[in-house]
Formats: structure tokens, C-alpha cells, sequence
């Protein structure tokens, strides 16, 4: 077990005080991932055996290995977006170089794209164990918070926008072809809504549809508002699927069924066994998606790592560890043709929620699923699509998170401007777009801040003092700013140094005060400077006490603060 653990396990052992707190838990976080991994599977439009097999691995496979052991791996949203572009391109790509009777080039479209979604998983896994090996897990935490957010964001708008259709059992099209794209799939709204209000004229059932989607998503909201705590175990999402397909049983509701086979081995392919697999290899655009599921995925996983560590006292993640795991996972799930996997926070959050304690809890969770879908495939061809897509509509709700852009908004205009522009770049264009976009402006900002620097220098000639006030990063590149303030200052003036609006210092700029400090006192003048704020702006281990030379200010008593002397710690 993880030196993560709490210490139930190494006081009580793990038999039999925490093996029962992770058996509850991993039947809850079952009871979590299953609806969930189907309903990927449908937004995705692969059988939902591929993503039920990505949880089984990112349980039963990535538990083992993982540096987070509480956190739970299987198929997230937001990898959908990027799955269901590769699906769709490669589907045409094959499509336009090869002829033949419609249904077999038709299928054999299909058995290509899956073969090369698969390929993109597994060096996206590849990508993912070298990063992890390389300690490069620890540096997803810099990228700026307002990009992470607006890449969820994004997703959940464009999962609202294509699931609404899903919800509805109506078939977006765009001038007679398959909708895609965000723009495409909102554009075609209006026309599924309306449908709703003729069913008589057209003869259709998307009415029924909306009905169900709307049962689901109800339950799910008053379960969670409304539900007795000592229930409140019981996932909101499986109740909301349970009610809907109880509904539509009853009132023997034509809709959209799932699809499922008897064999989970049916679904189970290889690269080789496409004929065209060469092609796949040397298909250029499948590199960067890899890449970019490498990307999305780990960002993703580390998130959710880092707020399982808020959640659960005590608990602490290894980033690269954990980067490596997904990789494992990632490569396995790529091999057999799933869907690629990643950290998912709301199964985690559930086992945390649920009392687990160890790793215990996401292994167990994998054998679950293992086992519904080996022993009880056909109970998942009676949930309509409608609830599932219902579910997913909801969750691509809760990634929006306007509170989270509420507080953005009233925080930093320049923060909510990177996440406005990732968000409407994600859902405009593409993912990778959005993101790289996001990611430029982050730099551009913390380049403008690095860079912007002031020194206003007030000076008093009748008493003979100066006010010397720095604004913004004290940088090299500003310091023929700095000296130049400096050398307008009189030699025998009292000068007082502000630092009230200064936001960093860096070695050159603080060497520079410290040395124009020993001259001015040498030439009859003074300097009042809080050194020890200057101390908390200045990012090295700096030691600047000369206990040999009499002119060192850090010696003259309260008019120049505190000695410094040690390790000056990071603003």
C-alpha cells in the first residue's frame, strides 16, 4: 500500500477494519463509473463494451500503479471531444480513398478509425511513461489556472451542445451531413427543439425523448438537494438512469436503445487487424493527437490529483508517479482499441466521499465492472440514449462551473479574458486550438508583468529628502531604469525607499540597491528602506551581511531594518 494511506491500515491492518470501509466505497464508485462510462461511450458513438474495458484497466491495471491512490481512472468527458474528432476523421479519410458497396467500405470505415484511435491512445501512453519518467508531472501545475478552467469549460459546453441532440434521439445534421464542431452541433438546437412541439406533424418521438432526458436530469438534481444524509451515498446519476429506464419500460417509450454484445472479447481489437494498419502508422495527424490526448489526459489527471489532495488531510500525490500509471493504462487501453483514460473527478471525489482508504478501493471498483459486464450485459440494453445523453448534458453542466467564472470574472479581468478567449477558441475551432491559444496569452501576460516597472522619484530639495517608489518587477531588463532614478538622487539626501506597490526583485536589482546603499553613506547620505520586505520580494539564498565593512546598511539598527542574512524566501 501507499505511504498515502491513512494509518487505519498499518494500526488496524487491512483486515478487517479498512478492507470494509474500501468494499463500501468501491461499490459506490462502481455505481458512479458504470452510467458514466456508458454514457461516454454513446456521446463518443463507440459500444459502450470500450469504455467499460477503460475502466476495468484504470482500475484493475492503473489501481496498482497509480502515485494517487485514492484517485479512480477510467473514460472522462473531457477526452470526448478529442476521441470523437479522431473517430470522425479517420472514418472519412477512409472513406474518400477507398470504393466499394456502401455497407462493407461503411464498416470497414469504421474497424479503420477505431484501429487508429487506438494507435493515437497507445503513443499518447508512450508520451505520458516518458514524462513521467522524465519528472515532468510536477510541471502540469504551472500552467495558468485560467486555461485548465477554460479547457474544461469548453468541453462542457461542447459536451452540452452535441449531448442536447443525444437527449433528444434527434440526428444533428448540417446541410444533409453529420453535424460537427461546436458552432454546427448549436446551430442545430433550435431545429431539435422545435421538433419537440410537432410530433403529430413529423410522426416522431423526440418528444418522449426530451421527456425521459428530462426525468433524468430532475432526479439527479432533487437527489442531491433533497436526499437523507445517511443516503446520500446512493449516486445521483445511476438513480437518474434507474428512473428514466423505469419510465420508459412502463410506458413502453420507442426510443433509442443501447447496444451491447454478449462477449466483451467481441469488442476487443487490435491494430493488426486492419488490413490498412501501415497506413496508421504512418499517418501523421494520429501523432498529434496522440499528443494532444497526452496533453488533455495528464492535465486533467493532475488536476483532479491535486483536489483529491485538498479533499482527503493527509493525503499526497506523486505526480510523476501517478503521470507514469496513466501512461501504463493509456498504452493497454490503446492495444486493445478502448477509449484512452485519465483521473476522474467525480469518482474520485466519490471514493473519498464514500470513506476509502487505500487503492484498495479503485482496484475492487475495476473487478465490479468487470464482472456487470461479463454477468449482466443485457440489463444495459434497456436504458434508453436519451438518459444517458440526459447525464451527460448534466455533467457537461457542472465542468462549465459559473460560479468558478463569476469569481474569475470579479478577480482579474486579465485572467477571465484567457479563459474567455480558450473557451470560445475550443468551442469555434478545435481543443488543441483553444488550449495553445490559452497557453500564448498566459505567457504574453506573465511577460507584460515581468516587465512592467516604474520608479518615481519625488524629491524635496528645502529638507533634503527624496521619495524613491517602485512599482511593478524589478527586473534586469528594467535596470537602467533603477539606476538611473538612483543617480538623480543628491548625494547627501535622506532617500526613502517604497515598496508598497513593488511586486518582485530579481539579483541584479537588489544588488544594485545594496551597492548604491554603501556608496550613499560613504558620500554623507542616508537611506531608509524596509530590507526586510525587500527580503520577502527576492527569490535566491542571498547573504548580504559584511560584518567587516561599516558602511553595510543591514548594520545601521531600525532605519534600515533588519540584517539580511540566509535564506530569503520566494515571494
Amino acid at each position: 500500500m501507499s505511504s498515502a494511506t491513512t494509518s487505519s491500515t498499518t494500526s488496524e491492518g487491512y483486515f478487517p477494519g479498512t478492507f470494509r470501509k474500501d468494499f463500501v466505497a468501491s461499490i459506490v464508485v462502481f455505481l458512479v463509473a458504470l452510467p458514466l462510462c456508458i454514457g461516454i461511450a454513446v456521446a463518443v458513438g463507440v459500444n459502450p463494451a470500450r469504455a467499460l474495458i477503460t475502466g476495468i484497466v484504470g482500475g484493475l491495471i492503473v489501481g496498482f500503479f497509480s502515485g494517487s491512490p485514492l484517485q479512480v481512472s477510467g473514460p472522462a468527458a473531457g477526452l470526448f471531444v478529442i476521441v470523437a474528432d479522431i473517430i470522425a476523421q479517420q472514418r472519412a479519410k477512409f472513406l474518400e480513398f477507398h470504393s466499394g458497396p456502401e455497407a462493407g467500405a461503411e464498416t470497414a470505415a469504421v474497424a479503420y478509425s477505431l484501429a487508429a484511435l487506438g494507435f493515437a491512445v497507445l503513443v499518447a501512453g508512450v508520451i505520458q511513461i516518458v514524462a513521467g519518467r522524465l519528472m515532468i508531472g510536477r510541471w502540469f501545475q504551472a500552467v495558468s489556472p485560467a486555461v485548465i478552467n477554460g479547457m474544461l469549460a469548453g468541453i462542457g459546453i461542447l459536451i452540452i451542445v452535441s449531448q442536447f441532440h443525444v437527449m433528444l434521439d434527434h440526428e444533428a445534421l448540417w446541410h444533409g451531413h453529420k453535424a460537427h464542431g461546436g458552432l454546427q452541433y448549436m446551430a442545430t438546437i433550435p431545429e431539435a427543439i422545435w421538433k419537440c412541439f410537432t410530433p403529430e406533424e413529423k410522426g416522431h418521438v423526440h418528444h418522449l425523448a426530451a421527456a425521459i432526458g428530462l426525468v433524468t436530469i430532475g432526479t439527479m438534481i432533487l437527489w442531491q438537494s433533497l436526499a437523507p444524509k445517511q443516503l446520500k451515498l446512493i449516486p445521483a446519476a445511476l438513480l437518474g438512469i434507474i428512473m428514466a429506464t423505469t419510465v420508459a419500460i412502463v410506458w413502453s417509450f420507442p426510443l433509442k436503445q443501447l447496444v451491447v454484445p454478449e462477449n466483451l472479447l467481441e469488442e476487443v481489437s487490435f491494430l493488426t487487424s486492419t488490413p490498412e494498419w501501415m497506413s496508421i502508422l504512418t499517418d501523421s495527424s494520429l501523432y498529434l493527437s496522440a499528443l494532444v490526448i497526452a496533453l488533455v489526459a495528464s492535465a486533467e489527471t493532475l488536476l483532479c490529483a491535486t483536489a483529491i489532495d485538498k479533499m482527503k488531510q493527509g493525503h499526497k500525490t506523486n505526480h510523476d508517479k501517478e503521470l507514469t500509471a496513466q501512461g501504463i493504462g493509456n498504452v493497454l487501453c490503446g492495444l486493445v482499441g478502448a477509449l484512452p483514460m485519465t483521473g476522474v473527478i467525480v469518482r474520485s471525489s466519490a471514493n473519498v466521499n464514500a470513506g476509502g482508504q487505500t487503492r484498495g478501493v479503485t482496484i475492487m471498483h475495476g473487478a465490479w465492472l468487470l464482472l456487470f459486464i461479463v454477468l449482466l450485459p443485457s440489463i444495459l440494453t434497456m436504458v434508453p440514449k436519451a438518459a444517458l445523453g440526459a447525464l451527460l448534458v448534466y455533467t457537461g453542466f457542472k465542468l462549465l462551473n459559473i460560479k468558478q467564472i463569476k469569481e474569475l470574472y470579479r478577480t482579474s479581468w486579465s485572467e477571465f479574458a484567457i479563459y474567455a478567449s480558450t473557451v470560445t477558441l475550443i468551442v469555434s475551432f478545435d481543443l488543441l486550438v483553444g488550449v495553445v491559444a490559452g497557453i500564448v496569452l498566459s505567457s504574453i501576460k506573465l511577460l507584460a508583468t515581468f516587465t512592467r516597472f516604474e520608479a518615481d522619484l519625488d524629491l524635496v530639495p528645502e529638507s533634503n529628502r527624496a521619495t524613491l517608489s517602485l512599482h511593478g518587477a524589478a527586473t534586469f531588463l528594467r535596470l537602467p531604469i533603477l539606476t538611473a532614478r538612483l543617480e538623480e538622487v543628491p548625494e547627501n539626501a535622506d532617500l526613502h525607499v517604497d515598496l508598497t506597490n513593488l511586486s518582485y526583485v530579481d539579483h541584479a536589482c537588489f544588488e544594485t540597491l545594496i551597492d548604491w546603499a554603501r556608496q550613499h553613506e560613504k558620500s554623507g547620505g542616508q537611506l531608509t528602506i524596509d530590507w526586510s520586505q525587500l527580503q520577502g520580494k527576492f527569490q535566491k539564498e542571498v547573504d548580504i551581511r559584511h560584518d567587516d565593512d561599516p558602511h553595510d546598511p543591514s548594520r545601521n539598527g531600525s532605519r534600515h531594518s533588519s540584517a539580511i542574512k540566509g535564506s530569503v524566501a520566494a515571494s
